[in-house]
């Protein structure tokens, strides 16, 4: 009788923890290019990334505008601090929302994960067709 309540117990505990719920996320993220950190945090009832700090020299040193951008009215907002990802919300054992890319000025689906201890992989997508970057941990 008290193996099969221990039994019980464990079966519980285990429908009580979702089996594939996304890692967390937040932190911050040096990019594949080693050129910026992002600084991933809550951001309302999403998580956002925006860019914490420069680590390559800008034209316009932390003063760089986001001159890329398709929207003419935000051309001459500052990237530092600008959202690059946004609205991203778990799902399953993935993120799911959008990122911005300031070099090309283009707006792509995105999904990010956890891949491992101080590794974030981040995903670009327009259709069907995924680039896939990989972030570490930013010390």
């Amino acid at each position: 009788m008290m193996r099969l309540r221990r039994m019980i117990l464990v079966a519980g505990l285990a429908l009580a923890v979702p089996a594939s719920a996304a890692e967390p996320v937040s932190g911050r993220w040096l990019t594949a290019e080693k050129d910026a950190v992002i600084l991933i945090a809550p951001c309302g009832k999403t998580m956002c990334g925006t860019i914490e700090k420069f680590l390559t020299p800008q034209p316009q040193g932390n003063d760089q505008r986001d001159v890329n951008n398709p929207d003419p009215a935000k051309r001459k907002r500052r990237l530092l601090g600008s959202a690059i990802l946004t609205a991203f919300t778990a799902d399953g054992d993935v993120w799911r929302g959008q990122i911005y890319d300031p070099k090309s000025g283009k707006s792509y689906r995105s999904v990010i994960r956890r891949k491992g201890t101080g590794v974030l992989e981040v995903k670009g997508c327009i259709g069907p067709f995924c680039q896939t970057q990989v972030w570490k941990k930013a010390g």
